[in-house]
């Protein structure tokens, strides 16, 4: 008489690797979907294009170039991706590290050398942040090779909680109603530079970047402290979250919905010509006001 066994059940480390794989493949989706509408929405990329994926060693940057990958086999127009990234000589830098992942996925890729580290350093006070600085330097080598090589599109990893820190970031300490935009025009009109994870939620970019196993480069390597004011932000954003999910995912859909008519500035709506027939040009409109106070608080107060 034969004796029929019952299948063995799997085991609980395979039953987790087996859903490891079904929510990353759903998770990649996800943000391919959101990549390529980001991408249609603001013309990101187009026939020809020839773009340099700024690759830091983050989470951000890596999967934005896995995500870019993923797109380029079935995006319904040609272009070519080439990963660049910038040695700052950091101290304790590791700079076997992109070149071998880079290598190991077959991409095109460029390690540029340029000692920043140690203008930043002489420049910036000790304790301080060196951001800001930094960021501008590094942004000066990256436009500087992309003219060099004819690069027509730079792409950078800004997310969308980054797009809607700086909008709060400007409103907050600068007074502004602006923002990271997800396409831009650089000051000197030759580059063109694109933000192709403006849609795509940072937890998931954390998410992702673990179950691909990204090989992470720290960006504290400088021994920098944060910029403050955007810690203040990013921790205010994260207690919304807390409190109220969906709602950074609101006020991202608010930035793409700008009404002029409600705010206040004139500049951009015709409030002097609103209920008047063929409006007053500004030059010609009356004075009510012989001079401004000195303080604006101080006035209000008074």
């Amino acid at each position: 008489m034969s004796i029929v066994l019952p299948l063995a059940e799997p085991t609980r480390p395979a039953r987790t690797e087996a859903r490891r794989g079904h929510d990353g493949e759903r998770l990649a989706t996800r943000l391919r979907h959101q990549v390529g509408r980001a991408i249609a929405d603001f013309g990101m990329i187009e026939e020809g294009d020839k773009v340099m994926v700024c690759l830091s060693g983050g989470k951000d940057s890596y999967t934005l170039l896995d995500i870019l990958l993923q797109l380029q086999k079935k995006a319904p127009v040609k272009f070519e991706l080439v990963a660049v990234n910038l040695d700052q000589k950091q101290p304790d830098f590791p700079e076997h590290v992109l070149p071998a992942y880079l290598e190991s996925i077959g991409v095109p890729y460029k390690i540029l050398e340029q000692d920043t580290y140690s203008v930043v350093t002489r420049v910036v006070p000790e304790g301080k942040t060196m951001c800001s600085l930094c960021s501008r330097l590094r942004r000066g080598a990256l436009y500087t090779y992309a003219e060099e090589q004819g690069f027509t599109k730079i792409a950078l990893g800004h997310h969308r909680d980054d797009l809607v820190a700086t909008f709060f970031l400007n409103l907050f300490f600068h007074a502004k109603l602006s923002g990271m935009p997800p396409k831009l025009l650089s000051d000197d009109g030759k580059h063109v530079v694109i933000r192709p994870l403006a849609y795509v939620r940072e937890d998931d970019i954390v998410d992702y970047a673990a179950i691909k196993g990204f090989p992470i480069i720290p960006c504290n390597l400088c021994g920098s402290q944060e910029n403050l004011q955007r810690k203040q932000v990013k921790r205010m954003m994260d207690a919304w979250e807390r409190e109220t999910p969906g709602r950074i995912e609101t006020i991202s859909r608010a930035l793409g919905d700008i009404r002029p008519s409600q705010l206040s500035d004139p500049k951009l709506f015709d409030f002097l010509g609103l209920g008047q027939a063929g409006g007053v040009p500004a030059a010609d409109a009356p004075v009510w006001l012989d001079e401004a106070p000195a303080d604006t608080n101080q006035a209000q107060a008074g």
